[in-house]
């Protein structure tokens, strides 16, 4: 049966919807590659059973890539594959428009913290 899509974005959202795929593209986006206990750090409100379900989503979709090191204890890393990559802009623009909507609802008055801005993120990586 042929899978029909409406309109670009149900496409889109169907590999990365979701409260987390996201935010594990963005960090892999800016720290290149992360093992599994830097997104436990990275993402402290994912339980491990959601971080290893989403990387694996995000992998079968092509994504991301996992490399297993064979060692002792066992290392795992992760990092954008070249199509992955190809969400760059998209990634970056979602970080952009958050950032700005988290400056509407503070000057709304609302009690929002951003920790940690995009443009902060990435100097720290060219540092």
């Amino acid at each position: 049966m042929q899978k029909v899509y409406n309109i670009g974005v149900e496409a889109t959202l169907e590999v990365i919807g979701g409260k987390w795929k996201p935010v594990i593209l963005c960090h892999l986006n800016h720290h290149g590659k992360i093992r599994t206990n830097e997104f436990r750090r990275l993402i402290p409100g994912i339980s491990q059973k959601m971080l290893t379900s989403q990387l694996r989503e995000l992998e079968q979709a092509g994504l991301i890539h996992r490399k297993v090191f064979n060692q002792v204890p066992p290392k795992v890393e992760y990092s954008l594959t070249t199509y992955g990559q190809g969400m760059e802009p998209i990634l970056n623009m979602l970080c952009t428009w958050g950032e700005k909507h988290v400056e509407l609802l503070q000057d709304k008055g609302e009690d929002v913290l951003l920790k940690q801005r995009d443009e902060d993120i990435a100097m720290q990586q060219t540092s």
